[in-house]
C-alpha cells in the first residue's frame, strides 16, 4: 500500500482509537491514589494567590504492569487563598487546590484531594464537587487548626495522597513496559534524548516555556549540567529560577 493510502487508513481508524482503549480496559481508574511531596515551603504570611505549587510523585503508578505515572515525576497544584495573620488573635488563611500530574508520555491529568467526589449534604443536594480539589494536611492539618493568631506554615517534604479525577482511557502503545523495566528507562523508551546541559536549559527559559514545563523535562531526563558558583551564578542572571536550579541539582545527585 502507498504512503497516502496508508495515510488514508490512518484518519480512518483515528475516531475509533477510544473506543478500542475502552475495550482493552486500559484506563487510570478514577480515585487512583497518587502519593505526592510537597517540593517547597508555604506560609500564609507570604503566599500569593494564583501561585503554582510544585510537588514530586513518590511511587509510581501503574495500569495492567505499566508505569503510567512516574516516580519522580511533576503533579501541580495552585494557591486559591492566602491571608496572613491578623489583628486580634486571628489566624491566616493557607488553602492549595491540587491540579494534575504529569503522564509518562506528558499528558496532563485531573487529580483531586479526596478518594470520593461526590457527597450529599442537607436535602440531598451533592456538595462533595465543591472541596474535591481542596488540599488537606494530614497529620498537620488539625495542629494548624488550634494554632489560633498563628500564620499557617506547611513545611517543604510534607506528604499527601491526591486522588484521580474521572477515568482516563490511555492508549497502551503510550506506555511500553517489559519485564523489570524501571519507571526511569520507561520514561526513557518512549522519549528518548540526549543528557540535557546547562545551555539546554537556559534555552527553554529563553524560548518562553513555562517553569511546570521546564520542571517536568528535567526531572524525567538525565542530566549533564555544570553546577559550580560561577555556572549557579550564570544560570540565574540567564533567568532560570530557583525552582528549576534545584530540580537540576538534585538530578544530577542522583
Amino acid at each position: 500500500m502507498s504512503r497516502t493510502g496508508l495515510a488514508r487508513v490512518a484518519a480512518a481508524l483515528l475516531p475509533l482509537l477510544p473506543y478500542a482503549y475502552a475495550e482493552s480496559g486500559f484506563i487510570l481508574r478514577d480515585g487512583t491514589p497518587v502519593r505526592l511531596r510537597l517540593n517547597q515551603n508555604l506560609s500564609s504570611a507570604d503566599a500569593t494567590v494564583g501561585a503554582p505549587v510544585d510537588f514530586e510523585v513518590l511511587e509510581d503508578v501503574k495500569v495492567d504492569g505499566r508505569v503510567v505515572i512516574a516516580r519522580g515525576g511533576v503533579a501541580l497544584g495552585t494557591i486559591t487563598e492566602a491571608q496572613p495573620k491578623r489583628r486580634l488573635g486571628r489566624g491566616g488563611k493557607l488553602n492549595v487546590n491540587i491540579d494534575h500530574v504529569r503522564l509518562v508520555n506528558g499528558e496532563k491529568v485531573a487529580l483531586r484531594a479526596i478518594k470520593e467526589a461526590k457527597g450529599a449534604g442537607k436535602g440531598g443536594t451533592v456538595t462533595g464537587a465543591v472541596v474535591a480539589t481542596s488540599i488537606v494536611f494530614f497529620p498537620a492539618a488539625p495542629l494548624f487548626l488550634l494554632m489560633h493568631g498563628k500564620d499557617i506554615t506547611i513545611p517543604k517534604g510534607t506528604e499527601i495522597t491526591a486522588y484521580i479525577n474521572g477515568d482516563v482511557e490511555l492508549n497502551p502503545a503510550q506506555f511500553a513496559a517489559r519485564p523489570g523495566e524501571t519507571a526511569a528507562s520507561a520514561v526513557q523508551t518512549l522519549t528518548p534524548v540526549k543528557a540535557l546541559t546547562n545551555g539546554d536549559v537556559v534555552a527553554m527559559v529563553k524560548a518562553g516555556l513555562s517553569p511546570e514545563t521546564i520542571l517536568a523535562v528535567v526531572r524525567t531526563t538525565p542530566g549533564n549540567y555544570q553546577l559550580g558558583p560561577q555556572d549557579l551564578i550564570a544560570l540565574k542572571q540567564a533567568g532560570v529560577s530557583e525552582e528549576i536550579i534545584q530540580a537540576m541539582i538534585s538530578s544530577s545527585s542522583k
